[in-house]
């Protein structure tokens, strides 16, 4: 588990994507500790059926995938956020983060975006740290841009369209 002034980001274990794939909210809860959830906490469900079914075979790398956050003072699960797998053979690892509406304006997500970094960059392998947005001016490149990634290009991905790559490398934090 994470643990930020606000929040927790607790890693997904499998019974946890199980329950979300299911839509069994009651089991989730449970999972968390009885937790309630915010309403469109979770914006992207194929992504967590897919991480369901790369840790049913990989659960070993839990760390290096999702994690559920859970907003602290409310007691509610707000949003996902993680790793796109391990780090590459050249330390590099991608984030990715969604956080509810209601939640959204706050600085949750890039409380928790922060921590992922900082998290990452605990590992001496890890050397870059990614992350995409769409191709457009918005929070979420605002949000990189405050916590120290820059801008690298634009490129065509074949399922998003064109995205906007963003990276943050140790050597810039000094």
């Amino acid at each position: 588990m994470i643990q930020t002034e606000r929040l927790f980001l607790i890693p997904a274990k499998l019974p946890m994507l199980e329950a979300i794939a299911d839509e069994d909210w009651a089991a989730l809860s449970a999972c968390l500790g009885g937790v309630d959830f915010a309403e469109h906490w979770l914006h992207f469900p194929e992504a967590m059926i897919w991480m369901r079914d790369f840790l049913r075979e990989h659960e070993t790398d839990l760390e290096w995938w999702n994690y559920l956050i859970i907003h602290r003072q409310d007691v509610r699960l707000i949003g996902t956020c993680g790793y796109k797998g391990t780090p590459s053979f050249s330390g590099e690892v991608e984030i990715g983060y969604e956080i509810a509406e209601a939640y959204q304006g706050r600085g949750l997500a890039t409380e928790a975006a922060r921590a992922l970094v900082e998290n990452a960059f605990r590992e001496e392998a890890v050397k870059i740290i990614t992350a995409n947005t769409l191709a457009e001016k918005n929070a979420s490149n605002h949000l990189l841009q405050k916590i120290g990634f820059q801008f690298i290009e634009a490129y065509i991905d074949i399922e998003d369209g064109t995205v906007w790559e963003w990276r943050l490398e140790r050597t810039a934090l000094g």
